[in-house]
């Protein structure tokens, strides 16, 4: 089942990766969302973040620098559930559930991405 491992690195790694590049891809309307959230510096954190999601991913997929990787990843998945998909600012129900979504979603993956910190001995 060695394989199975090899295949979830690879989704998990290429998930982390494809966000990055979102970042970047879409960049003009993810500053323009990050600077409505309040965000100090939205076009820079909207880049750095870009960057810390590509990082973590790259590292998950190559199997090199892994805790660093994850403990970035962590740390962003914290920060954007805080500062981004802060829910209990929102008045409209719809955007409010799907920013609680997003915010529990941030959360979920955190929380699993330190698990692995702890279980995995990344021999992969």
């Amino acid at each position: 089942m060695a394989w199975l491992l090899d295949v979830a690195r690879v989704i998990l790694g290429i998930y982390f990766i494809f966000s990055g590049l979102n970042h970047f891809m879409g960049y003009k309307a993810m500053a323009e969302y990050t600077k409505a959230k309040n965000v100090p510096l939205p076009g820079l954190a909207v880049i750095v973040t870009g960057l810390m999601l590509i990082f973590g991913g790259v590292t998950i997929l190559l199997g090199m620098y892994v805790t660093w990787g994850l403990a970035v990843l962590a740390a962003f998945l914290v920060l954007a559930a805080l500062l981004i998909h802060n829910f209990w600012t929102i008045q409209d129900p719809m955007v409010r559930m799907n920013e609680m979504s997003n915010h529990l979603k941030n959360w979920a993956l955190a929380a699993a991405l330190v698990l692995l910190m702890q279980v995995s001995n990344w021999s992969w």
